[in-house]
């Protein structure tokens, strides 16, 4: 599918001289399948890609030097690498992503949508604002993950059925918006 968002993701060469794959961060689908009682079941599928935000940030009180060192060229823009970004994204934010269907989505605001609880690897919950937008592009339906961050305390707002989000954007109605 021809996109204008990044499809294959270039590796990153950290300064400590690892090199970070970002293979995972590579367009894929996702089938998402609504079983409906006493209906037929649903499904959907999205052509899913991610942002440079699910791995990098802008960091305050960073040298130039430091920036410098850190810096992710993406296609259209450039930002310093965040590893906690990208450890979070390396063990959670495919799986979240595929499973959608099974999760509370949060209304993130201008047409955005959120997952944001997840289980640590301590077994409490962790909340990691995962911000994506859903669309049709060239007939297919289409999720961009725009960011994906730790936040340190669960964010306040509604919850919206992914399902209701897939199956509106589908019929070609208005996506579901936070109530006023």
């Amino acid at each position: 599918m021809k996109t204008k968002e990044v499809e294959k993701w270039k590796a990153f060469e950290h300064p400590d001289g690892t090199v970070r794959d970002l293979s995972f961060f590579d367009a894929h689908e996702a089938i998402y399948t609504h079983y409906a009682v006493g209906k037929p079941n649903k499904v959907y599928k999205f052509y899913v890609t991610y942002s440079f935000h699910c791995f990098c940030k802008e960091y305050e009180n960073q040298s130039e030097e430091e920036k410098n060192a850190l810096m992710y060229f993406a296609p259209r823009d450039q930002r310093p690498f965040c590893d906690r970004r990208y450890q979070l994204a390396r063990l959670h934010l495919r799986k979240l992503i595929e499973d959608l269907g099974n999760r509370k989505v949060l209304h993130a605001g201008y047409g955005s949508y959120a997952v944001v609880e997840l289980e640590g690897e301590n077994g409490e919950s962790e909340f990691y604002f995962v911000v994506f937008s859903t669309f049709k592009e060239n007939k297919r339906l289409r999720l961009h993950v725009t960011s994906a961050y730790p936040v340190s305390k669960k964010p306040g707002g509604h919850y919206v059925g992914f399902f209701t989000i897939a199956y509106n954007l589908l019929s070609g109605r208005q996506p579901p918006h936070a109530p006023k």
